[in-house]
């Protein structure tokens, strides 16, 4: 079940939703809890998991500075 090197790379270059980030890292985490799996898989299943929390914490730091500057902006409390 292991994915191509072509699929990795779209994964890095396309926009992806917070929902459908997490959902990404569910597939990592599956792949990884499996028997079936290899080292070196092991290792590009890790790789990719890593790079998808990059990109969910990138995501809520956007979202969180988008929130910061309505508050500053609008003068609404923070939450």
């Amino acid at each position: 079940m292991a994915k191509k090197k072509e699929e990795y790379i779209e994964e890095k270059e396309k926009p992806l939703s917070l929902e459908e980030t997490f959902a990404r890292i569910e597939e990592v985490i599956g792949h990884l809890e499996t028997e079936e799996i290899t080292l070196e898989e092991s290792f590009a299943e890790y790789n990719r998991g890593m790079t998808l929390l990059a990109r969910c914490n990138e995501t809520i730091d956007r979202v969180e500075k988008k929130v910061l500057k309505i508050n500053e902006d609008g003068g609404l409390d923070e939450f």
